[in-house]
């Protein structure tokens, strides 16, 4: 007899609810998927920690109206208690400050914890910025989907209403109850496709329009340039104003390449010229030029006997016959 796993109603801190997987068209067999929540106690808390609740494990086609639609209707709790639900793929940059992004933009090597007592100017430049962090891409897919194992953080309206979240979720695994992902929810999202789709059909939704393609793509050359301009005023300005004890800024980008490489080539020939009457300073250096000059000529006398001793040997071998005439 095969043994029979019985699904703990908790593990260590988080709570288990089962979920059911509705057939699909390109998988005919349902499945049983678990979604583990607990209290959000992040490592900074924020003013809505204390009303938040933290997913794990949500199905890949999770959606807003998926998430509201099981902690209320399908939970038999009140509806409109959520406030807010922020999936992972969209709450990293949410509490980001504006200076942050100022700070990265105009000193990415900059070290965390080094107190900086110079004062920065909001305007053209933090703009820029900011615009060219928010051209994306046009959107391929109608849903968007989510990896395996994906987080959410469901914002309540107050802590009440989490935490009835998380008593109806102990009677339901007290009752058994079979509770299946997005019923009630059919025709009110939509479809994330069907097995009839062609290959073709799939192949050209798989890349954005070219229009918008285009569209997106100069928007963020725009931005781009932007920002690449006022990265340079930003440099053009930190090299003409001293700090506060009086010392110029050095930065990248000062003189241009050919003047720098002309500069160099000046140098070099002025060492050049330094050099020349130092070649005969030091005794020694008379006595390896004299020693290298002798070796030069010996070695000359070598190959000269060589030449000599060679044409030798090639006129002896041949003799010149006259023949008299009859």
């Amino acid at each position: 007899m095969a043994p029979v796993f019985v699904i703990p109603s908790k593990i260590s801190e988080y709570y288990i609810l089962p979920i059911s997987l509705p057939a699909l068209p390109s998988n005919h067999t349902p499945a049983t998927h678990y979604l583990y929540l607990r209290p959000h106690e992040p490592k900074i808390p924020s003013p809505t920690t204390s009303r938040s609740l933290f997913l794990v494990n949500v199905p890949f086609d999770a959606t807003n109206a998926h998430i509201k639609h099981l902690f209320s209707q399908q939970m038999d709790l009140p509806s409109g208690r959520i406030e807010n639900v922020e999936f992972e793929s969209t709450r990293s940059n949410i509490l980001r400050p504006e200076t942050e992004k100022l700070e990265k933009f105009s000193h990415p090597q900059a070290q965390p914890g080094k107190k900086n007592n110079k004062k920065r100017k909001r305007g053209a430049d933090v703009d820029d910025f900011e615009r060219l962090e928010d051209v994306q891409f046009p959107t391929t897919w109608d849903r968007q989907l989510h990896k395996s194992g994906s987080t959410v953080v469901v914002v309540f309206v107050d802590r009440a209403s989490m935490e009835a979240v998380i008593k109806a979720v102990k009677r339901l695994r007290k009752r058994d109850k079979d509770i299946v992902w997005g019923e009630g929810l059919e025709g009110k999202l939509p479809a994330l496709g069907s097995a009839s789709m062609g290959y073709l059909t799939h192949q050209r939704l798989r890349y954005p329009d070219k229009a918008q393609l285009l569209e997106s793509v100069n928007s963020y050359m725009t931005a781009f340039a932007a920002q690449e301009s006022a990265r340079a005023r930003l440099l053009a300005r930190q090299r003409q104003q001293p700090d506060e004890e009086g010392f110029i800024t050095v930065t990248r980008g000062g003189r241009t390449g050919p003047a720098r490489q002309r500069e160099a080539q000046e140098k070099a020939e002025k060492q050049k010229d330094k050099q020349k009457g130092l070649e005969d300073f030091y005794r020694f250096q008379t006595r390896e030029k004299k020693k290298a000059r002798a070796g030069e000529l010996i070695k000359r006398f070598e190959e000269d006997k060589e030449k000599v001793r060679s044409m030798r040997e090639r006129r002896g071998r041949f003799r010149v016959r006259v023949l008299e005439s009859y």
